[in-house]
């Protein structure tokens, strides 16, 4: 009898086709990928000075780039391997002030991330220097960008206390019973009170076409420095190499490199777009990568595959969704987007203090990259990761001597 770890990837079980288990992961994986946090990816792309129309051609591209690499990969590799946009990217853009050049600074800057990512995967020394940036201080650095949006759920209860408590008690409720739904019934409460409370009549019908709308990029050395490096250090590692482990968990074991390479060149072909990262996914690949999935593991690739064709539907609604949040009140989405992040800024804060040894560099990084502060028009993540990883530097040398 073949075991679990025999069959993944067998060609004798590639032929089969798909299961109903495959069809609800992957219907389900691309619901909670897209409903929990195109709420953040909207924030971000417009605090870097995207307009609401290339919001929403950004959305799209990251929905269509994000499915179709999926659906590539899947096929190719017979393995449930998912896709998502980087969910920590766009915080990091909705901390960071706006670059001097507008939003095409922006895509110059995600460019040049892209470029990074197809890198690392294709010359290991980069990937190597990557994954040898201390674990605590990217989470660190991670945290700090991610408090902010975390506080817009307090923040909106006192400014709107019923709209907000109705938010968030709908997500405490609905995550006492499933976690995993928490935020998406939580996005649900906040269309019903939008629905209730805003006139919609206002909103441009023309806009809920799907529109792509190609941005020529402009390239600034403070952007690529501000930008493009924290946004590809938190894509790495935050989004890639923990996608990588959970598909390793689950019993797959693709090499990390080439499909590093494919979702930087997605990313890459998206990003003239508004598109800012996709990359390897985490929480829907362990949907799609599950038991829950098949209990064959040969065909579970089958859920990443549906997932991908529902991320591409999702994206020619983008116009929709963009237009219907510009017509919202701000404290709302940004209290949805706080919600989604809440469980990232906590597995945050734990890999960046649970080594007492470096908890004392992880904490400047968190504090600076928090402040917010920007030097020369480089954002705050920069500088915190530079201070922390001055402090551990230090810390190592004492040590040695």
């Amino acid at each position: 009898m073949m075991t679990e770890q025999s069959t993944i990837g067998d060609p004798r079980f590639s032929g089969q086709g798909i299961s109903i288990e495959a069809f609800s992961a992957g219907l389900l994986a691309s619901f909670v990928g897209f409903a929990s946090s195109f709420a953040v990816v909207i924030q971000g792309l417009t605090a870097v000075g995207a307009t609401q129309a290339e919001a929403a051609s950004g959305l799209m591209a990251l929905s269509v780039a994000m499915g179709v690499c999926g659906i590539v990969l899947s096929v190719k590799k017979k393995q449930p391997i998912s896709i998502a946009w980087s969910t920590p990217g766009a915080a990091l853009l909705a901390s960071t002030a706006a670059p001097a050049g507008g939003f095409a600074t922006a895509v110059g800057a995600f460019l040049i991330s892209s470029l990074l990512i197809i890198v690392a995967g294709l010359w290991k020394p980069l990937g190597r220097v990557v994954a040898a940036i201390p674990t605590p201080l990217a989470n660190a650095m991670l945290a700090g960008v991610l408090l902010n949006l975390c506080l817009a759920p307090v923040k909106a209860v006192a400014v709107a206390p019923a709209y907000g408590l109705a938010i968030v008690i709908t997500w405490a409720l609905v995550a006492k019973w499933k976690r995993l739904l928490a935020v998406p019934a939580a996005v649900i409460m906040t269309v019903g009170i939008i629905v209730a409370t805003v006139d919609v009549s206002h909103i441009d019908m023309s806009a809920l076409r799907p529109q792509p709308i190609l941005i020529m990029p402009q390239f600034d050395l403070s952007a690529m420095i501000g930008i493009a490096l924290p946004l590809f250090i938190v894509t790495m590692a935050s989004q890639n190499i923990p996608g990588i482990a959970v598909l390793n968990v689950n019993g797959y074991r693709p090499e990390p490199g080439p499909l590093f390479s494919i979702t930087g060149f997605f990313s890459l072909l998206s990003a003239p777009f508004g598109a800012h990262a996709v990359n390897l996914a985490a929480i829907t690949a362990a949907l799609c990568a599950g038991p829950d999935a098949h209990p064959d593991p040969a065909r579970r690739y089958w859920a990443s595959i549906v997932c991908g064709v529902f991320y591409v539907i999702f994206g020619l609604c983008a116009g929709a969704a963009t237009a219907f949040i510009g017509a919202a009140p701000p404290i709302l989405i940004q209290a949805v987007a706080g919600l989604a992040l809440l469980g990232a800024l906590g597995s945050s804060l734990l890999g960046a203090v649970s080594d007492a040894r470096n908890r004392e560099a992880a904490i400047i990084t968190f504090i600076v990259t928090a402040a917010g502060l920007t030097f020369f028009g480089i954002s705050g993540a920069f500088w915190g990761l530079l201070a922390g990883g001055a402090i551990y530097a230090l810390t190592r040398w004492r040590a040695a001597d």
